[in-house]
């Protein structure tokens, strides 16, 4: 079985870095190649949530609900995210009548956030594996996608080993 341990740079021909303005991606570096996509993917997924009055920022935060009540400082470190990005988000979901604040039965300094009935509906029916399926894996046969996920995977658990940034006030 081959080793996927280690991390490989791309090789380039004679070992020469090609011109950073190319337009090529076989020429571009990992990250650009990875930010590209992610970008589009985050356009075409806030446009399947817009339906819905969600965005990629919500939608996790929804989802991450469905566990039971949580304090927007557990939002924030579950979304990687700072408590004032959640506190904004967490404001829109309150908004569209997907979450409601109160006080954190577990301690009443902090607010708890919760998911309504329409929140749960919502989420599950956003969440439909096959439009975020499609949107993800456009132009890759389905061997590829495989290979993907599970690289994404470990990618992701290698994220989470890293310990998050300290966040502010919980609001």
């Amino acid at each position: 079985m081959e080793d996927r341990s280690q991390v490989t740079q791309p090789s380039w021909p004679d070992d020469t870095r090609p011109d950073p303005t190319s337009d090529d991606p076989a020429d571009w570096p990992t990250g650009r190649l990875l930010f590209t996509v992610v970008r589009r993917i985050e356009h075409d997924w806030n446009a399947h949530l817009s339906g819905w009055g969600l965005n990629h920022a919500g939608h996790p935060v929804l989802l991450h609900l469905f566990a039971g009540a949580r304090t927007q400082r557990e939002l924030a470190g579950l979304n990687g995210v700072t408590e004032q990005t959640m506190s904004r988000t967490v404001a829109h979901l309150e908004r569209s009548g997907y979450v409601v604040r109160a006080d954190d039965p577990r301690d009443r300094r902090r607010r708890a956030v919760t998911i309504t009935d329409e929140g749960r509906r919502v989420a599950v029916e956003a969440a439909s594996l096959r439009p975020a399926e499609d949107l993800t894996a456009r132009g890759l046969a389905d061997t590829d996608v495989s290979v993907l996920r599970d690289l994404l995977v470990r990618m992701v658990r290698a994220q989470r080993e890293i310990p998050a940034p300290p966040s502010g006030d919980e609001g």
